[in-house]
């Protein structure tokens, strides 16, 4: 099916280009919402697009006159305004940016810092012991510890800034003047390691301003859309979406918090949500419990089935319907983007019939990120739609159900793993990359993952079993807060395996609707609920063990499970 463009985006090819056509084109439009919190009271500080652009140059003329030109700098730390100003004085003056993972423990942080011959670290206030433990062990190169806020025994984000003013005033230009090589490292990003050593993936200005330039063409991000940062930005999803709104001119606001994204929905009245998929289940799941507290859920299943008949005819009322339902998140959301994980189609279905749009994407680290996404016309739940406008994708080594491989090419796939050669070069042949995931293409061009290709569970007969597909349906009880799918050896049959599911169970949940259960009484209401659904599949698929915990998972900081770390606990290995 030949590619569409629904929407106008500027082609550039560094991330400078599309900071300074921004700052022109947006000049007085607000880029970003800084809230300020004391004692007594809460006030709120809009930065304009320009005022962005005068404050990167401030604090890149800053870095300059510290000689860290052509150098390299980490950042670690929340979502801040802070943060987004260092990264981009990085970008825009050919200086390597590192964003480092704030959750990670001390020694891994090190190690990353060593790893990436790091230079400077740009952190926030809240991880200063860390900070403090890496420069008293003194086995990094770090010459400067630069802290977001004012901090005693530190140079500071805000006095640098203004030191850079003071020389731009003099006619410093060494740092605006700067001329970005398009293809050179510019960024070194650590991937979240969810199976092994984390790889630091090495990618360039052109192969995020292509996903920019890629993604505006297809997804309904408009100018003056109000956006809350939610996904970390040492996340490449995180960090590629901020130079997304700012080249589409949206306003971008920062969470305080997991606890209270709800609360900041309504705040900074969110029009467009970015996140991964817990969350964004999350927030529907949500919806569906207020509404049953109302007892109105009679209504609005009504309310959905009309409203469906009717946009058979291309007449909507799906937003004044749900009018109470939108309010709650705030009165001015209407678009949501999942990605980092598959997303339950009930959930994406569930969002639609409210009159919120919801596109699920796909991509990598490696790939910076998106490789394919639904978009404004072309939506089929369960599927992450088609590849970007300058991505080819192809299905290779197809099984004889058509899952096979997913592999591209495009100006989006990174240079390299940095000083890993060995496997570079095993996922990068040929000139195409390859993903590790698996999927198929339905006969009108949509793809569906099925999972990764080191998670497939191979039976004795030769049947496949995707992970994902079970969890997704086992997800929807009640009482599961989440859980993982894995295989275990048959006692019977030490040759073959049998499927086997680690649930967290909803505490909560389990409060309200089972209030006087025992562990072992709950462990039978979800059995009986995985014994339904084993009846909804092939044998070869059911479900024969189960174990249950309060006990969360092994994850990333992004929430993806460590798939490889939990099953190793499970089998005591």
């Amino acid at each position: 099916m030949e590619k569409e463009r629904y929407f106008k985006s500027v082609n550039c090819r560094t991330i400078k280009e599309i900071i300074y056509h921004s700052a022109k084109e947006f000049a007085t439009n607000i880029a970003f919402v800084i809230k300020h919190k004391t004692d007594k009271e809460v006030s709120y500080e809009n930065i304009t697009f320009k005022k962005l652009l005068d404050d990167i140059n401030a604090f890149g003329t800053k870095l300059y006159n510290l000689g860290l030109k052509n150098k390299r700098i980490a950042i670690v730390g929340r979502n801040r305004y802070e943060w987004v100003v260092a990264h981009l004085s990085n970008l825009l003056g050919g200086i390597v940016s590192i964003p480092l993972d704030k959750e990670l423990q001390v020694d891994e942080l090190e190690s990353c810092i060593i790893r990436s011959k790091a230079d400077v670290i740009v952190f926030d206030e809240k991880y200063t012991e860390n900070i403090e433990e890496i420069k008293t062990r003194g086995n990094t190169k770090l010459t400067e510890y630069i802290c977001m806020s004012k901090k005693e025994g530190y140079k500071n984000f805000w006095n640098l800034k203004e030191e850079g003013e003071e020389l731009l005033n003099k006619g410093n230009k060494e740092f605006v003047n700067a001329e970005i090589d398009e293809d050179k490292m510019a960024i070194l990003l650590f991937t979240s390691g969810t199976t092994s050593k984390s790889k630091a993936v090495m990618l360039s200005n052109i192969n995020i301003a292509s996903n920019v330039y890629a993604m505006l063409l297809v997804e309904d991000i408009r100018k003056g859309d109000h956006n809350l940062a939610f996904l970390p930005f040492h996340h490449i999803f995180g960090s590629t979406c901020i130079i997304v709104m700012i080249a589409a001119g949206v306003q971008t606001a920062f969470p305080d918090g997991l606890r209270y994204v709800a609360q900041n929905l309504r705040e900074y009245k969110i029009s467009i949500f970015v996140g991964v998929p817990l969350l964004v289940e999350a927030i529907y799941k949500n919806i569906e419990k207020e509404v049953e507290k109302s007892g109105k859920t009679k209504t609005v299943e009504t309310g959905k089935k009309i409203s469906n008949f009717l946009l058979k005819f291309h007449i909507d009322i799906r937003r004044k319907l749900f009018k109470d339902i939108i309010n709650a998140l705030g009165g001015s959301m209407r678009f949501v983007i999942s990605g980092g994980a598959p997303l339950d189609k009930k959930v994406a279905q569930g969002f639609n019939e409210l009159g919120i749009d919801v596109v699920q994407g796909y991509g990598l680290t490696e790939t910076s990120p998106v490789i394919a996404a639904e978009n404004y016309k072309k939506k089929r739940y369960g599927s992450i739609g088609f590849p970007m406008e300058n991505v080819e994708l192809e299905i290779v080594n197809k099984d004889e159900n058509g899952v096979g491989e997913i592999r591209v090419k495009g100006p989006n796939v990174m240079l390299g793993y940095y000083e890993n050669d060995e496997e570079t070069k095993k996922v990068i042949r040929d000139g195409w990359f390859y993903t590790g995931d698996l999927a198929y293409m339905d006969k009108d061009g949509y793809i569906f993952l099925t999972g990764r290709q080191k998670d497939m569970i191979v039976l004795k007969n030769g049947k496949k079993v995707f992970p994902d597909e079970l969890e997704t349906l086992i997800n929807r009880i009640d009482l599961v807060k989440e859980c993982i799918v894995y295989g275990m050896p048959d006692e019977k049959d030490k040759n073959d395996i049998k499927i086997s599911v680690k649930v967290v169970y909803n505490e909560e949940v389990a409060k309200e609707q089972y209030p006087n259960a025992t562990k072992e009484e709950l462990h039978q209401i979800i059995w009986d609920q995985i014994k339904k659904i084993n009846k909804t599949l092939p044998p070869y698929k059911y479900i024969k063990n189960l174990i249950v915990t309060d006990q969360e998972l092994i994850k990333t900081t992004t929430q993806k499970v460590k798939r490889q770390e939990e099953i190793k606990r499970i089998l005591g290995k």
